[in-house]
């Protein structure tokens, strides 16, 4: 901890000694404000149901995340599984330079794992009328490709749906953990729309409900 610490202070300039920061450039340095850790008295009551009606004011947009099957998938009933694919509504864009995108997704996921091992995936951003597509999504245990058009997207291979506005092909770039969830980063490697179905809008997602946007 110490040698990283000395390399950090290091890296901005800052004066050190063998044992540490310089004692001299302590001496000179801004009186810092007293820091202690907030009691559990003090912290503000919070119901998670009151935290979910809040946040569900926020609309989002809705997309399936997608992975390609493991390489020795075959048939039978010793098969390894297909496609991997849940239904998320936190996504985002993060940079532009370098284009990387950002989804979240739950540290009790029994999808995820298999997004990691396959380190790829491709968000599909869901149309207006695609809310059975999304719910078929949002299940677990079920075969939830079943039914479902889709080819691969043209990097990684992972399931672009068939029908939906907009897809990005993706590889994961990291992740970190953030409380109940995990924050993967993606690099994008291609994407892409269809502007037929682009034309219906986006499937939003409000207060617990499904919408439509209207301008």
């Amino acid at each position: 901890m110490a040698a990283t610490a000395v390399r950090y202070l290091r890296s901005v300039g800052a004066p050190t000694s063998a044992t540490g920061p310089d004692p001299a450039a302590r001496a000179v340095a801004e009186p810092r404000p007293a820091l202690r850790a907030v009691r559990e008295g003090e912290r503000a009551p919070l119901d998670p149901a009151d935290f979910r009606a809040v946040l569900g004011h926020f609309a989002s947009g809705v997309t399936v995340i997608t992975a390609p099957a493991p390489p020795t998938a075959g048939t039978g009933a010793a098969a390894a599984p297909g496609p991997a694919g849940f239904a998320c509504q936190s996504f985002a864009s993060l940079s532009l330079d370098p284009p990387l995108v950002t989804f979240m997704v739950a540290r009790t996921s029994t999808t995820w794992p298999r997004i990691a091992r396959a380190g790829v995936f491709c968000v599909n951003i869901l149309g207006a009328g695609q809310e059975a597509l999304c719910r078929g999504f949002a299940v677990s245990g079920a075969d939830k490709f079943a039914g479902v058009a889709h080819a691969p997207a043209p990097v990684t291979g992972s399931p672009r749906l068939a029908g939906v506005p907009a897809w990005i092909d993706c590889a994961v770039q990291a992740v970190h953990t953030g409380g109940d969830h995990l924050i993967v980063v993606g690099r994008v490697a291609a994407l892409g729309t269809d502007p037929e179905a682009a034309q219906a809008g986006p499937l939003l997602f409000h207060r617990g409900a499904f919408g439509r946007f209207s301008a």
